[in-house]
């Protein structure tokens, strides 16, 4: 691996996956909280996030809670998901995706992902309900900022009368066909996460055109207090409410999402170029009918390019090879110059906690396959992306030259 690489000087200052930037506002944001002394979960802040998220969203609703997670699971709540329900779920996605749904008893059905967009699978689902006609959920993500093929998801949740609980937690200003992920479903969420486009270090907002469902998050997000002169409670609530602070630098950061979006769409393209002509590809769109917000770009390599590599439960072998490299190599070479990547996200069907789930492809059951998480023939389409693919650095803050060097690395990899 340093042979092939023994050229080039670690970077002096790490090149980040995708860390915060900050401007400014968010300072001013912040303090004005402090001054006014409004520290807890209420004040003009969050007031103002929701109003600006929900008019930047096209929704009529957007409630401020505590993280992405929360917003996940008050959203499953308000779908209805009960104990023992199977619920249709995203399968190549970060568990907080659908730890809600098991959060309220449900059964995550795992899936498969589709090439084009590396999301859900719609020939996959209409297999599913197939096999699972009596399902009326469905959780899905929009993996890395990139819309799903939402039109033809929507039309089959309505032919079976499933609800959609959209997760557009690193989607935040990404547009399907002119309309912004979060209001595909019928209930969304976004995120503000430390990583994400926007951040508030921690944050997410629900999103609905519903009052009703509106009123209910923000109940339930204050334990579920009833309007009595005393604490009176008659129904389980949670301490999800986004505080006044955090809203302050959300507040700061929203001025600034189309400027991000443009950085990191820069950086994909630059990636896309530089890799022109290499046995990889990038992290495929809908070019026709999506705008991502390109949160992280990632690469995928061919098949014939991919030198030996398998992956344990904790650690991954591979062997070099000339004119072939692997994501375990190209990572690990990215950390030695001090350049931070990261695996795609390992599919829910073959996590230890998830491999007793149900999990579709397009011919059905998908439970047969291999689990050695190999590339290639016998490996489904989530299980072949993550054997093949990784999250190159995508740090706005990024310069040109640092990121070419970083091509270079990447492309000195397959010598």
């Amino acid at each position: 691996m340093f042979e092939k690489s023994a050229q080039f000087k670690p970077f002096e200052k790490k090149v980040w996956l995708s860390s915060p930037t900050m401007h400014g506002e968010e300072l001013q944001w912040m303090s004005d909280a402090f001054h006014k002394n409004w520290m807890s979960t209420v004040g003009e802040n969050i007031n103002e996030v929701e109003r600006l998220v929900a008019e930047k969203i096209g929704c009529k609703y957007a409630v401020a809670l505590a993280t992405g997670t929360a917003s996940l699971h008050l959203a499953v709540k308000l779908a209805g998901v009960k104990r023992g329900d199977k619920v249709f779920c995203s399968d190549m996605t970060f568990s907080a995706t659908l730890n809600p749904v098991v959060y309220e008893g449900g059964i995550p059905v795992f899936i498969d992902t589709e090439r084009e967009t590396w999301n859900m699978d719609p020939v996959a689902l209409e297999k599913a309900f197939e096999l699972y006609p009596e399902v009326k959920h469905i959780v899905i993500a929009n993996l890395y900022g990139t819309p799903g093929k939402m039109d033809e998801i929507r039309k089959i949740a309505d032919k079976h009368g499933a609800v959609i609980v959209e997760d557009a937690a690193e989607s935040f200003g990404a547009t399907y066909k002119g309309k912004q992920t979060g209001t595909f479903g019928d209930v969304g969420i976004i995120s503000f996460n430390g990583n994400k486009i926007v951040t508030g270090s921690a944050g997410g907002m629900l999103l609905t055109d519903c009052l009703e469902e509106a009123n209910k998050a923000r109940k339930w997000s204050t334990q579920s207090r009833e309007n009595a002169p005393w604490y009176q409670h008659e129904e389980l609530g949670y301490n999800y409410r986004m505080s006044n602070v955090i809203a302050g630098v959300i507040r700061g950061q929203l001025p600034h999402l189309e400027e991000h979006i443009a950085q990191k769409k820069a950086i994909y393209h630059r990636y896309q170029e530089g890799f022109r002509g290499f046995p990889v590809s990038m992290n495929p769109y809908d070019e026709e009918n999506s705008e991502p917000n390109f949160w992280l770009s990632c690469l995928l390599i061919d098949e014939n390019a991919m030198c030996r590599q398998v992956r344990g439960e904790r650690e991954a072998l591979y062997l070099p090879e000339h004119g072939k490299s692997c994501p375990t190599e190209i990572l690990e070479t990215l950390a030695r110059f001090n350049a931070e990547g990261r695996p795609i996200w390992k599919p829910m069907h073959i996590q230890p906690i998830f491999r007793m789930n149900p999990f579709v492809t397009r011919e059905g059951d998908g439970r047969g396959r291999t689990n050695a998480y190999i590339a290639g023939e016998g490996a489904d389409v989530g299980m072949d992306i993550f054997a093949r693919g990784l999250c190159l650095p995508s740090d706005n803050k990024m310069t040109p030259e640092e990121q070419d060097r970083v091509i270079e690395i990447v492309r000195a990899c397959f010598d």
